[in-house]
C-alpha cells in the first residue's frame, strides 16, 4: 500500500513504535529470567560447592574374635555329655562407613563417635572430595553428645567448614545434608528444619536438644554436615527414626547434633590434642629407640602427665596406652589404648621409664600380669582388672 509523502499515517507509525518498544522490552525480560534461572547461580548450588571439598568419607575396619563350635560337636555334647574338643576362636574383619567434615585446615576432623568408636580396634581411612584417601587418627570422643575428634596429616592445608559462623537453626529455613550416603560419596539430600530442642532415644542411649529435618538421613550420612543455602553448619547427622517407640512406621524424621553443641565440643576437643601432642613429643624425645613394651606386647605407652589427666578425666597415677599393634600379646588380652596400667606384676608403676626398666629383663615367652583399667578423678567409677600376657 502507498501512503501520500511516502510515509504511513501518524497513528500507524506511533503503533508500530509501540509494537517494536514492547517486543524489545520482552526480549530484555526474556534475557533477565535466563540469566536468573541459571542453575549454578542457585544458592544451593553456591552452598554445596562452598562446603564440599572439607566433607571426607570415613572407611573403618575392624579385627574382631569370635568363639565358634562346630554343630556336630553340639550334636555329640548332647548324647554323650561332654565336647570332645573346646570351642575355637575366630578373627573377622568388619567394615563400617561414615561421613565428617574437616574444621581446621590442620586436618582436624569431625565426626559421630558411634562411626569410629573402640578406635583402639580400628584403622581409619579418610577419602576427601577429590579422591585422596589418607590414614587417620582418633583423638577423642563423647558417647554423650556422641561426637568425636579423628586427625589426618599431610603438608598442604585443606579445606575446612568454618565454626565461627554457624546457622541461626531458624524453623522452616532450607537445610541440605551432605555425606557418604549408602557407600556413595558427594551425596546431597534437601529439606527443612522441621524442630529444634528435639530428645530421642537409640539404643537405650537418650540424645537431647537434637535438631530436626526432613532431609532424607541415610546409613553412611551419619558425621557429615547439615548445612543451610549460606553454607553454614546446622548440624551433623545422627540419626534417622524409621519406627516410632510403639513400631509405627514414620517418614521424613531425621535427627542432627545442633552446630553449637559441635562448636562446644571442638573447642574441648582441640585442648586434648594440644596436651596429647605434647605428650607425645616428650615421650619421642625421651625414647627414640623401640621400647620394651612395644617390642614385647606391642603396646605403645605414655606417661599420665597431671595436664592429660584432667583432660581424660582420669585420676592421677599410671600409664596411659596409645595405641596397640593388632595380633599382638596386648591386643589378644584385650588392651585397649586409651586405658592405664596401673601395676606391673605386684609393682606400682607411675612413669613410662619406671615400667620400661620393669620389663627389661622380661625374656620372649614370659608371662606377666599387668593391672589395667581406667579410675575416674572422682574415683566413683573404677574398672580395674589383671591381665597376663606373654611376651613375644
Amino acid at each position: 500500500m502507498k501512503y501520500k509523502n511516502g510515509d504511513p499515517p501518524y497513528p500507524l507509525r506511533r503503533r508500530t513504535i509501540c509494537v517494536l518498544a514492547a517486543a524489545v522490552v520482552i526480549a530484555t525480560r526474556s534475557t533477565s529470567c535466563f540469566s536468573q534461572s541459571d542453575p549454578a547461580s542457585e544458592p544451593a548450588v553456591l552452598a554445596v560447592a562452598k562446603v564440599l571439598p572439607a566433607v571426607v568419607n570415613i572407611n573403618t575396619e575392624r579385627i574382631v574374635r569370635r568363639t565358634v563350635r562346630d554343630p556336630f560337636e553340639d550334636f555329640y555334647a548332647q548324647f554323650f555329655g561332654y565336647n570332645r574338643v573346646r570351642p575355637r576362636q575366630i578373627r573377622q574383619t568388619l567394615q563400617s562407613l561414615g561421613s565428617g567434615f574437616i574444621i581446621d585446615p590442620a586436618g582436624y576432623i569431625v565426626t559421630n563417635q558411634h562411626v569410629v568408636e573402640r578406635a583402639a580396634d580400628l584403622k581409619i581411612h579418610v577419602t576427601t572430595d577429590d579422591g585422596k584417601t589418607y590414614n587417620a587418627h582418633y583423638i577423642s570422643g563423647d558417647d554423650k553428645t556422641d561426637l568425636a575428634f579423628i586427625k589426618i596429616d599431610a603438608k598442604e592445608p585443606f579445606p575446612f567448614i568454618n565454626l565461627d559462623n554457624i546457622s541461626p537453626n531458624l524453623l522452616g529455613e532450607t537445610v541440605i545434608v551432605v555425606g557418604n550416603a549408602v557407600g556413595y560419596g558427594s551425596s546431597i539430600s534437601r529439606g527443612v528444619l522441621s524442630a529444634v530442642k528435639r530428645t530421642i532415644t537409640v539404643d537405650d542411649i537418650e540424645y537431647k536438644d537434637l535438631v530436626q529435618t526432613d532431609a532424607a538421613i541415610n546409613p553412611g550420612n551419619s558425621g557429615g554436615p547439615v548445612i543451610d543455602i549460606s553454607g553454614r553448619l546446622v548440624g551433623i547427622s545422627s540419626a534417622k527414626m524409621a519406627f516410632t517407640p510403639q513400631g509405627v512406621p514414620t517418614q521424613g524424621l531425621g535427627f542432627a547434633i545442633p552446630a553449637e553443641v559441635v562448636r562446644d565440643s571442638v573447642a574441648r576437643f582441640k585442648k586434648i590434642a594440644q596436651k596429647q601432642g605434647a605428650g607425645t613429643k616428650e615421650a619421642v624425645a625421651s625414647n627414640t629407640s623401640t621400647s620394651n613394651s612395644e617390642r614385647l606386647f606391642g603396646m605403645q605407652l605414655q606417661d599420665l602427665s597431671h595436664e592429660l589427666s584432667d583432660a581424660l578425666g582420669y585420676a592421677q597415677g599410671g600409664v596411659v596406652i596409645t595405641a596397640v599393634e593388632p595380633g599382638s600379646p596386648a591386643d589378644e588380652a584385650g588392651v585397649e589404648r586409651g586405658l592405664v596400667i596401673y601395676r606391673v606384676g605386684k609393682t606400682d608403676v607411675n612413669s613410662v621409664t619406671q615400667l620400661e626398666k620393669l620389663l627389661g629383663s622380661v625374656q620372649s615367652g614370659t608371662s606377666v600380669n599387668f593391672t589395667t583399667g581406667a579410675i575416674r578423678a572422682n574415683r566413683q567409677s573404677q574398672q580395674v582388672a589383671t591381665l597376663a600376657m606373654t611376651a613375644r
